[in-house]
């Protein structure tokens, strides 16, 4: 069995930039062991696997795996999977995505970009002093947490973001949770790292999910609700952020890096 198969540089003005995801169409669902064992194959923080939506609720009906296990939202993924539809058919400006457990997201031509709608999910204040200690910090301004197992940490300032050394056995320790750490920018208005040791990933390197969670949060705190954002990754990545009611709307750009097909056994 032979399957297309794409890899995209989402939140990315250029190769080699932003989060790589792998973009897999599909006649109809394989068995979800097939699907993990391909994300695993693929060892990039996930994979997207799309299938034409027999509800007619949306275009496509999308589902995210990490190397380890399937994810509940993906931002990068459906950006890029966004990019992969409204690539080839230049008459649409807009695709629909229904998901299993975050609703109905949309991606849309922005200029030379992509705005893609995600659901707003504010996190809570909660304590969280195996996540921080893990983290390898001593001093946090708050720590949050929503219930599809993100965990947001305040700190200080930009350097103590940057200056991470976390000890990704001891967050793996905590279970298949993103560990979102966050503060004021220099350059933008908030950077951020996030960590997710437990879904495979030790470092995801732009996380449009983590945006999704922190986008109540910042805009609250910054007082507007658009603001700038930079993941502070090895690889990196520049985000517009807009909170709109029950949405989070992130802009970014995605550039194609490889095309080619996945080799199957027939059985």
């Amino acid at each position: 069995m032979k399957l297309p198969f794409l890899q995209i540089d989402a939140f990315a003005d250029r190769p080699f930039a932003g989060n790589p995801a792998a973009v897999v169409p599909l006649d109809r669902w394989l068995e979800d062991e097939m699907l993990q064992r391909i994300a695993a194959e693929n060892n990039l923080s996930e994979t997207a696997f799309l299938v034409t939506d027999a509800t007619g609720e949306a275009d496509f009906e999308l589902r995210w795996f990490s190397p380890a296990a399937e994810v509940a939202l993906c931002g990068h993924g459906t950006l890029a999977s966004g990019h992969a539809i409204l690539g080839t058919e230049p008459c649409r400006n807009r695709v629909t995505f229904r998901t299993r457990q975050a609703g109905i997201l949309a991606v849309a031509r922005d200029g030379a970009g992509y705005k893609l709608a995600l659901p707003a999910w504010k996190p809570e204040p909660r304590p969280l002093p195996a996540i921080v200690a893990a983290l390898g910090l001593d001093t946090v301004v708050e720590t949050l947490w929503h219930p599809h197992r993100y965990a947001l940490v305040i700190v200080e300032n930009e350097d103590v973001v940057r200056g991470l050394t976390p000890d990704f056995r001891a967050l793996a320790a905590e279970g298949n949770i993103l560990a979102i750490v966050s503060a004021r920018g220099r350059e933008t208005d908030i950077v951020s790292r996030a960590f997710a040791p437990g879904a495979g990933v030790d470092e995801d390197p732009v996380t449009g999910s983590a945006h999704a969670v922190m986008a109540p949060y910042w805009a609250e705190k910054l007082g507007r609700p658009e603001f700038s954002a930079f993941q502070a990754s090895a690889r990196g990545g520049r985000l517009g952020c807009r909170l709109d009611g029950e949405r989070v709307i992130l802009s970014g750009r995605c550039v194609t890096v490889i095309e080619g097909a996945l080799l199957l056994p027939c059985n």
